[in-house]
């Protein structure tokens, strides 16, 4: 007769917490080996959301993000000079920056004689356009990653889908009126760029809604006339005191939007 077989014995206390031990030591083993595989890439200075590329950036990555940084510093560095020119020299301050009160000033310096219109609009291109390209190389080499680091694009990066949709429908007049939109022209360039708009179709339609925008503002400033000259002087005199307030100003609403983004929608502030 053979020997019966032992029947296992049933797992007592101390096999159930040698078994636990054993599992939270393999659970261990995981987390480190994991641990292990996500130190470099944290330790990686590249690996920033707030970037716009993922890992290691490329040779145009780099050139691109200094060409933004520029235009961004050079819009703060010729801040005060913006002021103090648009009642000496409105067509410079134009050509610089094309902002919407030098276009006003240029053209009511030519109503009283010191200048013309023709050379009024042609100053507002290169200072209307001269960054323009940068945003849309930024849609097209990072789309919605560079969009949401952009102030005022959270909504809009909600529509981007419906953007896709729709394609030229959208962006062509998109481009067409952005000077005349509520919201930055940057975003819109942006946007265009990620949708697969080409450059040339960006840069026609760029050029024709930049002398919209700068023949209605010549328009206005030629119907006011001397007083937008005298107006144009009088800022020009106080040229230091226009930059403190617009400093302060932009200072003021730049803490206010990142103090409402860090509390969230749903926060009174």
């Amino acid at each position: 007769m053979s020997a019966p077989e032992a029947e296992p014995a049933e797992a007592g206390p101390e096999a159930g917490a040698a078994a636990e031990v054993e599992a939270a030591a393999d659970v261990e083993t995981e987390e480190g080996a994991a641990a292990a595989t996500d130190a470099p890439q944290k330790g990686n200075p590249w690996n920033d959301p707030r970037l716009p590329w993922h890992g290691n950036p490329r040779t145009a990555d780099i050139l691109l993000w200094a060409g933004i940084v520029f235009s961004g510093l050079f819009y703060w560095t010729l801040l005060p000079l913006r002021v103090s020119l648009i009642g000496t020299h409105p067509v410079v301050a134009e050509l610089l920056n094309g902002s919407t009160e030098s276009i006003i000033s240029a053209a009511a310096f030519a109503r009283d004689g010191d200048g013309s219109l023709i050379v009024v609009l042609l100053a507002a291109i290169p200072g209307l356009m001269k960054f323009d390209i940068l945003y849309w190389l930024a849609g097209r080499m990072w789309g919605e990653r560079f969009l949401m680091a952009l102030p005022g694009s959270k909504r809009v990066a909600k529509s981007m889908e419906r953007v896709r949709r729709f394609g030229r429908k959208f962006t062509w007049p998109a481009v067409l009126v952005s000077s005349f939109l509520p919201i930055p022209r940057a975003i819109i360039f942006v946007i265009v760029g990620w949708a697969g708009m080409r450059l040339v179709t960006f840069l026609v339609l760029d050029l024709i809604g930049v002398l919209l925008w700068a023949g209605l503002l010549a328009g206005l400033g030629y119907a006011l006339g001397h007083s937008a000259v005298v107006a144009a002087k009088t800022v020009s005199h106080y040229s230091l005191w226009f930059t403190i307030g617009i400093v302060a100003l932009t200072v003021l609403l730049t803490v206010r939007s990142q103090r409402r983004s860090v509390q969230g929608p749903g926060t009174d502030g």
